[in-house]
């Protein structure tokens, strides 16, 4: 379901803008470029070194759809992308974010708003209550990684600083959806349903 709606919200932002350049951070060996290329997106998969040279062993680097290997919080990569004057930016961050801590995800999302002025920002993430849950079912596993950062309400990151807007919110439980079987019914218990979502935000206005 995550994967498809971030896809989804893709597609929807190359229809809106096609010349478009977008960053998929912590890209793993996802390959949403080829399902959502629009023939003129300038894309950057973007992953921990190791991570891109698995991937370059399965997955080909094409000239509109280049391979960035560092952490996301090494400045470098923005000056890469940022030879990309003039041409709207989306920057998607699926299931990475709430393994950072907030100090961490809210130094990313400023530097990126400063780079990018008018840039928008997909990210999932689950509330404080929901992440406790999660990692408390983690003691008992043999999974060392731990969730960090939850966010409480989509627009809490506007208190981040001016200009920070949320466009909008999507959340799994508020929908029927076949495959969530028995777990259709957490919509009926609102901490639950709201518990863990998709949000999207514009990083402040457009230069010129």
């Amino acid at each position: 379901m995550r994967l498809r709606e971030f896809d989804r919200r893709a597609q929807d932002f190359l229809a809106r803008h096609p010349e478009a350049v977008v960053v998929h951070i912590s890209c793993g060996l996802d390959t949403r470029f080829e399902r959502v290329d629009n023939g003129q997106v300038e894309w950057y998969d973007l992953d921990l070194s190791d991570v891109i040279d698995l991937r370059r062993k399965l997955i080909d680097e094409t000239a509109r759809c280049r391979f960035l290997g560092c952490s996301v919080f090494d400045k470098a990569w923005l000056d890469t992308v940022s030879i990309h004057t003039g041409r709207p930016f989306l920057f998607l961050a699926e299931g990475v974010l709430p393994y950072f801590e907030e100090a961490q995800v809210k130094d990313l999302v400023l530097i990126l708003k400063e780079r990018f002025p008018g840039a928008e920002l997909f990210f999932d993430a689950m509330t404080p209550f929901i992440l406790r849950l999660h990692n408390l079912e983690l003691v008992f596993s043999k999974v060392s990684a731990r969730l960090h950062w939850g966010l409480k309400h989509g627009r809490d990151l506007e208190s981040w600083s001016a200009g920070i807007r949320l466009l909008d919110e999507w959340f799994y439980f508020e929908r029927p959806e076949p495959r969530l079987g028995a777990a259709r019914l957490m919509r009926y218990c609102p901490p639950l349903a709201k518990g863990v979502g998709i949000f999207h935000y514009q990083l402040g206005n457009c230069v010129g």
